[in-house]
């Protein structure tokens, strides 16, 4: 038998997928209703690469899988490069794959998500604040704040990853 002929004979087993914990959607709909809702206008104005850039970096640093699955399939589907977001989780050393809006957009996004660091220190907001209009630094805010919520429904419950179509919920 060749090595080619060996490793496809050899089978590759994957470790189970995680129970989810609680249906959170289907238990408490009125929320999940909101959620979408708020969900669809935040962000509204800002690019959808920024948004989802913010999307991805937000549940990245949250260990969200199920949103990770979700919103790099629908960055992928909407054009975004695989290079980008592979180097997302090291923008601080990638930065040149970025523009400089979408780096003080990343850059705001782990401030805002990692709020145990101390406050949005003044230099991160005044760095979004000289790429962004003030109604699209709000819309910012808007949307990692969303997706932060989304984050922690998808952590706490264990929504699983890997089952998510881009485009499924909108």
């Amino acid at each position: 038998m060749t090595t080619t002929e060996e490793s496809t004979a050899a089978t590759v087993t994957y470790a189970s997928e995680a129970t989810p914990r609680l249906d959170w959607a289907a238990l408490a709909p009125d929320v999940f209703k909101a959620m979408v809702r708020l969900d669809a206008v935040a962000g509204r104005g800002l690019e959808p690469t920024v948004r989802e850039l913010v999307k991805i970096r937000a549940s990245q640093i949250n260990h969200c899988a199920f949103c990770l699955d979700m919103h790099t399939k629908d960055a992928l589907a909407a054009g975004e490069s695989v290079e980008r977001i592979v180097q997302l989780s090291a923008w601080e050393e990638s930065r040149h794959f970025y523009t400089e809006r979408e780096l003080a957009a990343l850059e705001l996004t782990d401030a805002v998500t990692v709020l145990t660091d101390g406050f949005v220190p003044d230099e991160v907001y005044e760095r979004a604040a000289e790429h962004f209009e003030e109604a699209e630094l709000a819309q910012l805010i808007a949307a990692i704040s969303v997706i932060n919520a989304w984050n922690r429904f998808g952590v706490t419950c264990r929504r699983t990853p890997g089952h998510y179509q881009p485009g499924q919920f909108r």
